[in-house]
């Protein structure tokens, strides 16, 4: 795998901190690639925007990264939107069906710090045989296990101060 950058996707929101990762040679994250292609295609601009919704509302704002709304494992990564039904008091989130899923990872499976990879249409029963989903999956396997080994390297660490992911020599810039 060539490298990649690993940074802040939006910080703004009160429960959450998302990180994405960027290819070296790209200048576009690949969270920003899936948002940008799927909402430019008419049948999945609504489910794109129910996902951003999910992503920013729902975790962001509301409850964080917690495990009944992160609860679709695939191997290293999370697919979003979650499986089932989440009853978070007088919400329910259901997305039975959902044509689409982003992958991202949980750091150190806490509930305040995500990171959002990219992700396609769910075509068919499993990643695998979902021809647009397979590569993209495959990919945010790889990137979630370099920036696991990183972490227990501590390359990179989590700042519980402030909610963030630096370099462990403090640079600003994390390329891994």
């Amino acid at each position: 795998m060539n490298n990649f950058v690993l940074e802040i996707w939006n910080n703004e929101a009160s429960k959450c901190t998302f990180y994405t990762v960027r290819k070296e040679d790209s200048k576009t994250s690949e969270t920003d690639k899936f948002f940008k292609k799927y909402y430019a295609i008419a049948e999945f601009k609504k489910p794109v925007q129910e996902l951003l919704s999910f992503v920013l509302d729902s975790i962001g704002e509301d409850h964080g990264a917690i495990e009944m709304l992160c609860n679709r494992f695939e191997n290293e990564v999370i697919g979003l939107p979650n499986r089932g039904k989440a009853n978070l008091g007088e919400i329910t989130l259901s997305f039975p069906n959902f044509p689409l899923r982003l992958y991202a990872l949980r750091v150190n499976n806490r509930s305040d710090l995500l990171i959002l990879f990219n992700g396609g249409v769910k075509s068919a029963l499993t990643n695998q045989a979902s021809k647009d989903l397979n590569l993209k999956w495959r990919e945010a396997c790889q990137f979630a296990k370099r920036i696991e080994a990183a972490l227990r390297s501590e390359e990179i660490i989590v700042d519980n101060r402030e909610r963030s992911i630096r370099a462990y020599d403090v640079d600003e810039e994390i390329i891994l």
